[in-house]
């Protein structure tokens, strides 16, 4: 997330940092409220009054830590004022227990497991199936889900603009992508399972180790041949709700957004001007 220039950001004058940052973070801005709140007209919402924040606070900013971190913490909050309960939306997350498949009859079968469909209506029906799965977490999941999956911020970081441990941003977060995948193959073709090739501890220990390296972005360190094919069935549908979570972060901010914004923002600058002349 932290660009060449970024640490430089602090020494720079308000009128001339918010609309960098703005063209930097602007999209990915855009794609958070797009998850968060599931339309276009709040997520332009969320971005304008997080860069209408970040103008009013600017001078609250000193380097200490990464600009991304600080902006992210505003949008963060701003989220939490936006979020309205919808009908029949989940309060509590399921136990993990009841996200786990392992004692399941039946599994997902797929020809070229944990990877996107070539073909694009059942590719455009998964991103669907993930937008849907994202929208019905409770609020505590959600966050961390789409700051760390679809936006790409480090656990860190995360932890930083919410203000929980990074122990406490994994469990979450680990438990929201087992939602997500869960969701995603409800209308899969199925198949008989295996039955448990090791006991129920060996592969949840193998799963801790899978999410751990799905936290930092790097390959699994096991063998897969010493995984049964429950495990790796699981593990490629969890590769598969992470590619398509990537994808839902993927565009930039449209153009008449950042128009709005930077109109807002020259107003607000107007406004100053005339308070300081007055």
């Amino acid at each position: 997330m932290m660009t060449h220039s970024e640490t430089a950001y602090h020494e720079l004058e308000r009128d001339a940092a918010l609309p960098r940052l703005l063209d930097e973070q602007g999209g990915r801005l855009y794609r958070l409220g797009l998850r968060f709140c599931g339309n276009h007209t709040d997520a332009q919402d969320l971005v304008q009054e997080t860069f209408l924040l970040a103008y009013r606070k600017w001078d609250q900013y000193r380097g200490e830590s990464a600009v991304t971190t600080w902006l992210y913490t505003i949008a963060s909050r701003v989220c939490q004022r936006m979020h309205r309960r919808r009908a029949g939306e989940p309060q509590t997350m399921e136990s993990l227990d009841e996200l786990l498949p392992f004692g399941a009859a039946e599994q997902v079968l797929l020809k070229d497991r944990g990877k996107l469909p070539s073909d694009e209506a059942a590719h455009r029906d998964m991103l669907r199936r993930v937008e849907s799965a994202i929208a019905g977490l409770p609020i505590d999941f959600r966050i961390p889900l789409i700051l760390k999956d679809v936006i790409g911020l480090s656990l860190e970081e995360i932890g930083a603009v919410l203000e929980l441990r990074p122990e406490t941003v994994k469990t979450r977060l680990h438990r929201a992508r087992l939602r997500v995948r869960k969701e995603l193959e409800a209308n899969l073709p199925k198949q008989p399972a295996p039955p448990p090739a090791y006991d129920r501890q060996v592969c949840l220990d193998l799963l801790r180790v899978k999410m751990d390296s799905l936290d930092r972005g790097a390959p699994f360190p096991v063998d897969r041949n010493v995984l049964c094919e429950r495990c790796m069935g699981l593990f490629a549908e969890l590769d598969l709700g992470r590619e398509l979570c990537l994808e839902l972060g993927q565009g930039a901010l449209p153009e008449e957004i950042r128009q709005v914004v930077l109109n807002a923002m020259a107003d607000r600058a107007n406004e100053s001007s005339d308070e300081s002349n007055t």
